[in-house]
């Protein structure tokens, strides 16, 4: 593939890794493309944001493809990982520290597994206050880290699935088919008040966008490797 057909538009299944930010993903990307080809500008965005700690599917559009970019974060995404009961963080997952611990002795694996039930359909969901989205021309983010309270109006998502897969001790294992907008980390956070107990998000790896899977994503440094054969 040449440098013309980044350019006429690609869509390029990346499986992102731990910690990299979806941001870092996309300039890696770019940079590779503009070097290999000797492009100086050429216009490459992500189809929806993974947080640092997650990992998979992550849809990189190239060229004209951008133009694409909102109809694919539109798709239904499905998710795996891991919910732990029995403490909460500020963030809903592991990027701060625990803030709370909850009893968990009174949990069983059948009030586990029917707590999903609640969360399907449309329900009505609170961001995290650790994210990127905006109010009052602010991201979130900024107000929690100064401390600062900021009310959040909920929003109507749907959960199409929601399956336990594994339970290991106060470790859930579960996989997720949802609309856009869904935190998965204020799922986690809202699925241990559910069961009268707190919990966290541990693991996430987003599986599928729509009909794109991440069996068919490489990561960064196997696409780099595709660009100099």
């Amino acid at each position: 593939m040449g440098g013309q057909d980044y350019l006429d538009g690609q869509t390029l299944l990346i499986d992102k890794p731990l910690e990299w930010s979806s941001f870092q993903v996309v300039n890696k990307l770019r940079w590779l493309i503009r070097q290999q080809f000797g492009i100086k500008k050429i216009k490459v965005g992500h189809a929806g944001t993974l947080d640092p700690l997650a990992t998979g599917l992550l849809l990189i559009c190239t060229g004209k493809s951008t133009k694409t970019i909102n109809e694919l974060q539109g798709q239904i995404k499905e998710y795996t990982g891991t919910i732990t009961l029995g403490a909460t963080t500020p963030s809903y997952d592991l990027e701060t520290e625990f803030d709370a611990q909850y009893p968990i002795d009174h949990l069983t694996e059948e009030a586990i597994y029917a707590a999903t039930k609640q969360f399907e359909g449309q329900i009505e969901q609170f961001p995290p206050v650790f994210s990127a989205l905006k109010k009052d021309g602010k991201r979130l983010y900024e107000y929690a880290r100064n401390n600062e309270e900021v009310k959040i109006s909920p929003r109507i998502i749907e959960i199409n699935e929601f399956e336990i897969t594994a339970i290991n001790g106060v470790n859930v294992d579960f996989r997720v088919v949802c609309s856009k907008g869904t935190y998965i980390r204020s799922l986690a956070h809202d699925f241990g008040k559910a069961l009268s107990s707190g919990a966290h998000l541990s693991v996430l790896r987003r599986t599928k966008i729509g009909e794109y899977s991440v069996e068919n994503a490489i990561t960064p440094q196997a696409f780099e490797k595709l660009l100099e054969l």
